[in-house]
């Protein structure tokens, strides 16, 4: 055991490639973000808002089960082990996604890469964690999310632009197949597993194992009940801005180029702050953190419905951007912190099965209210919902994250 040395500068070349790798897992996810209600339109001749948001709905459901059972396996089966099978999963999602004509297989596709999204992100997030020990849980959150958003927000631009200028197919799903290949791999020939230092973490912490990690993450532990919902209510309002926003800027008249750069500056700042804002988790109140991005988060969707130019929607992307940057790296940094290491994983998977499950939640929520109330509705009803977590955040959720067993 003595080999393992807790630390991001001790681990410095894994720590990176880990960073590399979460990137193209997030460039998975980027392939779909600004173009599938026009797929779903153009292609499949999909309009109702509810079905073309059943694709988001398959894919947060099966990754939130993924994400659990990442966590729930990952000291059995090792880190890396699942994050090849989560690449192996991936790979037949562009193929399916460029040659089928059924809209059943572009769900079943959707289905695959939330499994594959579970399992290699989950995967990548646990074991920066294990690597850098208590001290920069922040940084190394932030450092996770920067890739893997900033990858999403790119991704996004780039399909779009590929699709406004060359169609729909073949070419944003030959890059998505192309991601899957390399991101293979580099997981199996350099990526080592870290479970080793869960082992080394835990001769020298004295934070109390939990009764019961499922029930204490979801409903008991204020400080972990109280990071799930709030990550549950960021995912939910994110479901509703991937399948709708490009919908209402459509609606609007907005060209595809223009839709593809607005849907894109929102995961892009959201991935490019949390360089900082990963940091800031480590210094300074993470209950703070979280109230303050979940609250942005919650006005800034509210401004939505009474935007009508190209700068009120940029300006608007800009701040649900921050909003996230804040929450997401100090949701599993607190989690880490309010957990013993060989217990880390578990919650974590806890926590990311509700937080994923918000995307199907929101979708199908959002898209219900939009087809039968309007889209205008379905973002207000969303961003009352968000500024409500931050209340719950702010009252209930203590400041001492490690006062409770």
């Amino acid at each position: 055991m003595s080999s393992a040395k807790l630390g991001l500068r001790e681990n410095l070349n894994q720590f990176i490639l880990l960073i590399i790798v979460n990137a193209f897992v997030g460039a998975m996810v980027g392939l779909e973000r600004s173009i599938f209600p026009e797929f779903a339109r153009e292609i499949f001749g999909i309009t109702s808002s509810a079905a073309v948001l059943s694709f988001i709905t398959a894919f947060g459901i099966s990754k939130a089960i993924s994400n659990y059972f990442t966590g729930k396996l990952a000291n059995q089966w090792g880190r890396k082990n699942l994050l090849i099978m989560g690449w192996i999963i991936a790979l037949p999602i562009p193929l399916l996604l460029l040659y089928t004509q059924s809209w059943n297989l572009v769900i079943f596709a959707n289905v695959l890469l939330g499994i594959s999204q579970g399992l290699t992100w989950s995967s990548t997030v646990v074991m920066k964690i294990d690597l850098v020990g208590e001290k920069n849980r922040g940084l190394a959150m932030g450092l996770n999310e920067f890739a893997g958003y900033l990858s999403v927000g790119l991704i996004a631009f780039f399909t779009a632009y590929l699709a406004s200028h060359y169609g729909l197919r073949p070419y944003p799903f030959l890059l998505g197949l192309g991601i899957a290949i390399i991101g293979l791999i580099l997981s199996i020939f350099w990526v080592k597993d870290t479970r080793k230092f869960v082992q080394k973490e835990r001769e020298n912490t004295k934070q109390p194992e939990l009764k019961g990690v499922f029930m204490q993450t979801t409903f008991f532990n204020k400080t972990l009940s109280s990071i799930t919902q709030a990550g549950l209510i960021n995912n939910l309002n994110d479901g509703m801005i991937w399948g709708l926003l490009p919908i209402l800027l459509m609606s609007k008249e907005i060209n595809l180029e223009m839709v593809g750069i607005i849907t894109a500056i929102y995961p892009a700042v959201w991935g490019f702050g949390q360089l900082f804002t990963g940091k800031m988790a480590d210094l300074y109140s993470k209950k703070n953190l979280l109230f303050i991005g979940m609250l942005a988060q919650g006005l800034a969707i509210l401004l939505i419905p009474s935007q009508g130019s190209n700068f009120g929607f940029i300006a608007i992307s800009v701040v649900l951007g921050l909003g996230t940057a804040l929450v997401y790296p100090t949701f599993m940094a607190a989690i880490a912190d309010a957990t013993s290491p060989v217990q880390r994983a578990e919650s974590i998977g806890t926590f990311r099965l509700w937080r994923d499950l918000g995307y199907a939640i929101g979708a199908i929520l959002s898209g219900v209210v939009a087809d039968s109330l309007g889209i205008n509705w379905a973002i207000a009803l969303i961003g009352v919902l968000t500024v409500l977590s931050a209340v719950l955040i702010q009252f209930r959720m203590p400041k001492n994250l490690k006062s409770e067993n």
